[in-house]
């Protein structure tokens, strides 16, 4: 008959390990899958729709943590009752049924889980992919900011109405609201180019992440500086294009790019430009570090 210390001993790190896997896919296997669908299929509801990258952040985030097992299983376990206080946290918030607290309840576990297991040291390893699991996780964040995109709109208006009056097509400007050959294009809160900003910072984290350079304060503030003036850019001419479309009567051209697939084909074109924004920024500072040592030495 074992004692309980041998017990203990029986069972083995990696078991646990995957107990808590099981469950994890247990509890949140249905809920993850209805994001992707919606985010896919883009049946979910506008405000979800800000969070489809969590369709590269869940997987990388994954990616990461299985890259990190091995300093994982290093670590000594160490409780930390911050992790009790998240995962009893996390617990009501998924009994509670309310579907915002229900999102929020995956994140909050898996860090409770992260700091109950391996206490701080162990937050810190997972520290990356936690951040853009909570990134990514649906909430009503862009519900609340809408009201006060009313600037950004009225700019992306304005901005569009004067591009298309240089190439000749003659457009009226009023608020948010551009008219051109009897039809009006309304730059609505979620045309303002919020989901491509939020989509566009996202990816610029992983992009930091992956060439070592998040902890570049420097690097980290020019790069996304850069990457934000691209998405607002980009933003204005799509909308330039989509009221170019609708004056015009291209209607098959205007759901394209506003409603079907064209609009991802073309967020992930404008993606793409990130990554010689990131080679520029990183180069930039590199040489600039060169000169500055070499300077020192003379």
């Amino acid at each position: 008959m074992l004692t309980q210390h041998q017990a203990k001993k029986s069972i083995s790190p990696q078991l646990i390990n995957f107990a808590i896997l099981f469950i994890l896919v247990l509890l949140y296997a249905p809920l993850v899958h209805h994001w992707y669908d919606g985010w896919i299929n883009k049946n979910i509801s506008t405000e979800h729709e800000y969070f489809s990258h969590g369709i590269i952040g869940f997987p990388f985030a994954g990616y990461l943590t299985w890259m990190n097992r091995k300093k994982w299983l290093r670590l000594p376990n160490k409780t930390n009752i911050l992790g009790g206080i998240l995962l009893a946290l996390g617990g009501v918030f998924y009994l509670s049924g309310v579907a915002e607290w229900v999102n929020m309840s995956f994140p909050v576990i898996l860090t409770g889980l992260c700091l109950w297991l391996k206490g701080i040291e162990g937050f810190k390893l997972q520290s990356f992919p936690l951040l853009l699991i909570l990134l990514a996780t649906p909430n009503s964040v862009p519900y609340l900011i809408a009201p006060f995109t009313l600037p950004l709109q009225s700019f992306i208006a304005g901005t569009a109405g004067f591009i298309l009056n240089q190439f000749g097509l003659p457009v009226v400007v009023d608020g948010i609201n551009i008219y051109a050959k009897g039809r009006i294009v309304e730059v609505a809160p979620y045309c303002a180019g919020l989901k491509m900003l939020f989509t566009t910072m996202y990816v610029s984290l992983i992009l930091l992440y992956w060439t070592d350079n998040l902890s570049h304060r420097r690097k980290s503030i020019w790069f996304l500086s850069i990457a934000a003036i691209i998405s607002v850019t980009a933003n204005i001419i799509r909308n330039t294009l989509l009221t170019f479309f609708h004056a015009t009567g291209q209607d098959g051209a205007f759901y394209w790019l506003h409603d079907s697939w064209g609009g991802d084909a073309y967020s992930a074109c404008m993606l793409l430009v990130l990554i010689p924004a990131i080679n520029w920024v990183d180069s930039y500072f590199s040489e600039n570090s060169e000169i500055h040592l070499k300077d020192e030495i003379q």
